[in-house]
């Protein structure tokens, strides 16, 4: 046991060396350093959360909490990122709707970071769908299974709507509101884009009678580029629209829902992708150069909130 243990100090004095050699690296404007030292760092945070996150849910279990570990565990996510990487989503407007209660929230998926938008958006009572194979990962999975997280098998459509008319039955029972990403994969556009919406999210709500709440995230290509290999620091604008009702529509309709939700959500998309805030996160902020996001990288800049 104690070899364990000293190996496993080992392996991570040599991660937080290897980090913070990157983000010394990317203070002398060495390429590509800023963006392996946000990513080490971010993969040191989901590490460190899921594993707070099984702890968590036992233990919230037990007190009969386990609704809120989801909520707990995003929340802890997104203050590690914002003090190790300087990453922020913030929430610019319509904060109060993340209030409704049972609902379904949907999302824009750019990208990996999107699991940070999470962190500041999520209420409690709620919980994520994730993909069936998620719950083979160590700790990721544990914690996910372990606080009711709703797993979807894609590949069998009559287990994925089993899993949906079970969380439509838990929504209406316990109150429990879910959230889900209807591009169903990531975008990682350049700019205000999305692509077309699965209907599964306006199923759910339509079954379960509850609001439809969309949550838009401005394009933050400029923030994070894995092709370009591109990681810095930033405040990325979040939008919360108004909830969406669906108590009187029928599965006829959610084809015309699914059609006008995504209407809506692109027009905000290019609002926020444009607003002050949206276009440092551009790629026309990227174009200040290498030197500014060196800056941006130093300790003295993510212990100050990074302002930019």
């Amino acid at each position: 046991m104690h070899t364990i243990l000293m190996v496993l100090l080992r392996l991570l004095a040599f991660y937080l060396g290897l980090t913070t050699t990157f983000f010394t690296l990317s203070y002398f404007s060495v390429p590509t350093a800023s963006f392996y030292a946000r990513l080490l760092a971010s993969y040191g945070c989901l590490l460190l959360c899921a594993t707070y996150g099984v702890f968590a849910s036992v233990a919230l279990r037990l007190f009969g909490k386990h609704r809120i570990s989801q909520w707990t565990v995003a929340r802890a996510f997104s203050y590690t990122m914002a003090l190790t990487t300087g990453i922020h989503f913030e929430i610019v407007s319509g904060a109060e709707y993340l209030n409704t209660r049972p609902c379904v929230l949907i999302g824009n998926h750019q990208s990996e970071l999107d699991v940070l938008l999470l962190g500041a958006i999520f209420p409690p009572y709620c919980s994520v769908t994730a993909k069936r194979s998620l719950r083979l990962v160590p700790l990721l999975g544990w914690f996910m299974a372990l606080s009711g997280t709703v797993f979807i098998d894609r590949s069998n459509s009559a287990s994925a709507h089993a899993a949906f008319d079970k969380a439509a039955a838990e929504m209406r029972k316990e109150r429990q509101s879910v959230f889900i990403f209807p591009e169903g994969t990531r975008s990682y556009a350049e700019g205000p884009e999305m692509g077309a919406f699965k209907k599964g999210a306006f199923h759910l709500a339509v079954k379960a009678g509850v609001d439809i709440v969309p949550v838009v995230a401005g394009n933050y290509w400029g923030v994070l580029s894995v092709k370009e290999q591109r990681f810095r620091s930033g405040r990325i604008p979040v939008k919360v629209l108004p909830p969406i009702p669906t108590a009187h529509l029928t599965a006829a309709d959610v084809e015309e829902l699914t059609r006008t939700t995504r209407e809506k959500m692109l027009k905000e998309l290019v609002a926020l992708t444009e607003s002050p805030m949206g276009q440092k996160a551009t790629k026309a902020h990227v174009e200040a150069g290498e030197e500014d996001l060196a800056r941006l990288a130093t300790p003295t800049a993510m212990a100050s909130g990074l302002e930019r």
